[in-house]
């Protein structure tokens, strides 16, 4: 089975790997006459395109930065950073496969039997989220009034900004994609008209305590879609460094494992290929790792690894309230 575990030890550049991983894999999935793994190598190709050919993301990242120079004027005793990325190319890969796994498995739950293998094509033409912006702020102390608590007024906020955040990006030149849900799951603090807009993990956190609003746009001048989500500081800290983190990754471990013995080896290909993938991912030693983040495909670029070139800031833009050290002018 080709993984791509087995091209991260050269010395090679990202785009080198990836074109590597999708020829070999394209061959394989020929020969073996492997749909999803044609599919798969789309997915790749879609990746691979968006490192390449990034020339939006300046026009991009400007648009939404209107929105940050809107809060600046806006919310000037708040603290509020903004973050852009595109999504790493291993946790790109093991998303795509995990959605594999889910996906078999949840239906055969259901139905006690597999899918068909046009519905799991269809499934994974879902992927919105390769790049993403992240909105994280923070309320000084110093404005907190006698009996207000500091998590209860930031969360108010997130929500102010979120309700006002969609109209706003509409404006320039973007399309909000409907999330998946009834509006039962939202907030109150929510605008009604947004409930099938958010996903709402701040009102109903994951299994894992990971709390975040996430929005899905699509770019209509990248022709592309974007996530934007939006957190409280303490809430990106359990996301990114605490306790969600920790929990995510246990709780993957253990929902793989147990995945693993409801559908034993050999009853589907495409659960066990995808299966062995994720499982490969997880357990990968990221310091053995020998990939070059340095060189480019010309002299006049410089690949970060994350696919961010010299003159291709896709932010961070940072507003620090004058108030962020508790003292007043």
């Amino acid at each position: 089975m080709i993984k791509l575990n087995d091209y991260l030890y050269d010395g090679e550049t990202i785009f080198r790997i990836l074109q590597k991983y999708i020829d070999d894999l394209e061959e394989n999935a020929l020969a073996t006459h492997n749909q999803i793994d044609l599919v798969h190598c789309s997915f790749l190709e879609t990746i691979y395109e968006l490192l390449e050919h990034n020339e939006f993301l300046t026009s991009q990242s400007q648009r939404i930065r209107e929105f940050y120079k809107y809060m600046v004027v806006e919310y000037p005793y708040l603290a509020f950073t903004f973050k852009g990325r595109i999504k790493s190319i291993i946790r790109a890969e093991e998303k795509f496969n995990r959605y594999i796994v889910d996906f078999i498995y949840d239906y055969y739950q259901m139905y006690h039997h597999f899918p068909a293998l046009q519905e799991i094509k269809e499934k994974l033409s879902c992927f919105r989220d390769l790049l993403a912006y992240r909105i994280v702020i923070s309320l000084p102390k110093c404005h907190l009034q006698e009996g207000q608590d500091r998590e209860e007024e930031e969360i108010k906020l997130l929500y102010e900004i979120a309700n006002k955040l969609p109209s706003f990006l509409e404006d320039q030149g973007f399309t909000i994609v409907k999330a998946n849900t009834t509006g039962r799951e939202c907030s109150e603090l929510l605008d009604m008209s947004l409930w099938t807009t958010y996903r709402d993990y701040v009102y109903k956190p994951t299994s894992a305590g990971y709390r975040s609003l996430h929005l899905t746009l699509f770019d209509d001048m990248a022709r592309c879609h974007v996530e934007v989500q939006l957190r409280t500081k303490s809430m990106d800290d359990s996301a990114e460094i605490g306790v969600s983190n920790h929990l995510r990754y246990v709780e993957s471990q253990e929902q793989q494992k147990n995945r693993r013995i409801e559908i034993p080896k050999g009853e589907c290909k495409y659960f066990d290929e995808a299966y062995d993938r994720v499982v490969s991912l997880e357990n990968i030693d990221l310091s053995e790792l020998d990939v070059n983040m340095f060189t480019a495909v010309n002299n006049s670029l410089i690949n970060d690894g994350c696919g961010l070139f010299r003159g291709r800031q896709i932010l961070p833009f940072e507003h620090l309230s004058r108030f962020q050290n508790g003292l007043v002018d």
